[in-house]
């Protein structure tokens, strides 16, 4: 289906994607009254104020004012173009589109630059050579055998797109050129890297085992490779380096294939390194991620807390991997995340304890079987102390209360205090008199900190108002975007510029054009073929509200008319303005002039 695609294969696809569905794959939402509410996926917050109308099959949020429909949704989720997303949700809803559709909106809603989709275009073409090495010739047979023998399956393998790299200097970079890939860019992104003697090419990654990185939409962004020669002087696994298409701190790998399990259960596993990952795949545990070996961060925690309620952290059971838990559940429970911390023995890895103890015993005593919060920070806590010393279990019972004071029910409370009592041989009431002095310290701290905040808040308060002027815009908007009589009725009145508002002018404009094409009023349509987002968001702040249909015609007057008493009244302040710097300058006849102006006008609106 090359060309433009036909208005009724989009309509067929839009009304076969319920809004809730669609944005449920990438975010949890909750059913309040008659609307959806979740965290709103655009911008950062605490509290819910992304709402979803499935009877209007639209969105809305009322914090940073992103709007649209299943559409432009998915659009503005994962940065692509309005062809690309059609595609995507045709997908999901069994009507298939050809990847070559082109449309007037590819260009302008494409966020990557032509360098960044060249960058895109060459990985994925590196993915699917290094994967028929490694399954279609004898180059890549030690290599598929070593993955078997270490337990991946030839589905796993197949499913992950790994591969193999020869160990020859130059079979990418040649075949890149052939293609016509400019290597200089290919160098950018990391696949080969340039010689400074000669500035001639070479393969990065050779003679590995090709582990592809995904971005949450399934595309190839860079490679880990894995050395398979156990003497060779290199490093045992050689990462993409930071590009323009990959950056580690906001990868959680293998999202885009987790997503559905994670939507199902509300529940990640959070591992360290893709490995990990793929033994936990092989052991039946679908909705694992991995950071790519980084700290977790606050991008991280963005796509999480879209997905999940609960997060169980399964990390290397060293010493590094203990504290980056710790670091990581301190993180996530402050985002008011549920979060568990499976804790592996001996210092093992998960795949080196799928290896040593089996799959079935990683998902029964390690993933079914996870440290509480408190419990794995008291556990974190005891690490290095010897009771023995004074100072070690002061220092303990400190680390242990501070955990206490904001994290835990009475119940809680009262459970880890006789845990402490008992490990410590300090007495509960002792333990609890301290406790109460921790919390009543976190008290006297919250509120300087809330006083700090206070007059930032006042301010953004002060910011939004919200006047009749505007309401009557908003609503006049709503009943154009639903009928195409209102918009033809105030141009046969000669009424050219209906609003105040630059913004709804240029939203009115816009609609006259789209009317003018489509002769129909489908304001999910005109708000897929708007190219700003400023004015999406003022058509689905209108499309939002309620309208009454049966006085349609009422409520149109009014706006109409509360808006030309508005006009009016701007027009007397700025004729008044004048009128006083005429009588500055005794221009006394302008004066005049000015002030029988200003008593029509005021006759006027006391007409309206």
């Amino acid at each position: 289906m090359a060309g433009k695609i036909p208005e009724h294969v989009i309509e067929q696809i839009r009304s076969q994607s319920d809004i809730v569905d669609v944005i449920s794959d990438y975010m949890q939402l909750t059913k309040r009254g008659r609307n959806w509410f979740g965290l709103c996926p655009f911008h950062g917050e605490q509290t819910p104020s992304f709402s979803v109308s499935q009877e209007k099959q639209i969105f809305h949020c009322f914090g940073c004012g992103a709007g649209g429909n299943a559409i432009t949704f998915v659009m503005d989720i994962e940065h692509i173009a309005f062809p690309e997303a059609l595609i995507k949700l045709g997908d999901r809803a069994g009507i298939p589109l050809d990847v070559g559709v082109q449309s007037e909106h590819t260009t302008s809603n494409n966020p990557y630059s032509k360098k960044e989709e060249m960058m895109r275009e060459a990985h994925a073409y590196a993915a699917e050579f290094y994967h028929h090495l490694l399954m279609n010739t004898e180059d890549g047979e030690q290599a598929l055998n070593y993955l078997l023998e270490r337990g991946f399956t030839r589905e796993q393998i197949e499913t992950h797109q790994i591969g193999w790299a020869l160990p020859n200097w130059d079979t990418l970079s040649i075949l890149l050129e052939r293609k016509e890939f400019l290597l200089e860019v290919m160098a950018e992104c990391g696949l080969i890297i340039q010689k400074e003697s000669d500035q001639t090419y070479f393969d990065r990654f050779r003679g590995r085992i090709m582990f592809p990185i995904r971005d949450e939409n399934g595309k190839t962004i860079a490679f880990s490779g894995r050395i398979l020669n156990k003497d060779a002087d290199e490093a045992k696994y050689l990462n993409s380096p930071e590009t323009p298409i990959f950056h580690k701190s906001q990868v959680l790998y293998n999202l885009d294939k987790a997503r559905a399990s994670i939507r199902k259960t509300r529940h990640a596993v959070l591992m360290e390194g893709f490995i990990d990952v793929l033994a936990a795949n092989r052991a039946g545990v679908y909705n694992a991620v991995a950071t790519m070996g980084t700290s977790l961060t606050p991008q991280h925690i963005t796509k999480l807390k879209r997905l999940v309620q609960q997060i169980t952290i399964c990390y290397d059971g060293d010493n590094a991997g203990f504290e980056a838990a710790k670091r990581a559940s301190q993180m996530l429970h402050e985002e008011r995340i549920k979060v568990e911390v499976a804790v592996l023995p001996n210092k093992l890895d998960p795949d080196e304890y799928i290896r040593n103890y089996g799959q079935e015993a990683f998902t029964n005593q390690i993933i079914e079987k996870p440290h509480a919060y408190i419990a794995f920070m008291m556990m974190h806590a005891k690490r290095g102390k010897n009771f023995q010393f004074e100072n070690d279990t002061l220092q303990y019972i400190q680390e242990v209360l501070e955990t206490l004071k904001d994290n835990s029910s009475p119940t809680e409370r009262d459970l880890y205090i006789r845990q402490l009592a008992n490990e410590t041989n300090i007495s509960q009431e002792a333990i609890s008199a301290q406790l109460r002095k921790v919390v009543a310290d976190g008290a006297k701290e919250q509120k300087r900190s809330q006083n700090a905040l206070q007059q930032p808040i006042e301010l953004v308060q002060q910011k939004l108002p919200k006047t009749g002027t505007d309401r009557a815009e908003r609503l006049l908007l709503a009943h154009m975007l639903h009928d195409v009589n209102v918009v033809n009725k105030v141009l046969k009145l000669g009424n050219t510029t209906p609003f105040i508002h630059e913004e709804y002018l240029s939203v009115f404009v816009r609609l006259v054009g789209f009317y003018e094409e489509y002769e129909m009023a489908d304001f999910h349509r005109f708000v897929e073929v708007l190219n700003d987002n400023e004015l999406r968001k003022i058509v689905m702040e209108a499309a939002y509200i309620d309208r009454d249909p049966e006085n349609g015609e009422a409520e149109i007057s009014d706006c109409l008319k509360h808006i030309e008493k508005h006009r009016i009244e701007l027009e007397i302040e700025k004729l008044t303005h004048n009128q006083k710097e005429a009588e500055k300058m005794h221009e006394h006849r302008r004066a005049l002039e000015i002030a029988q102006q200003i008593i029509q006008l005021r006759r006027a609106v006391k007409g309206i």
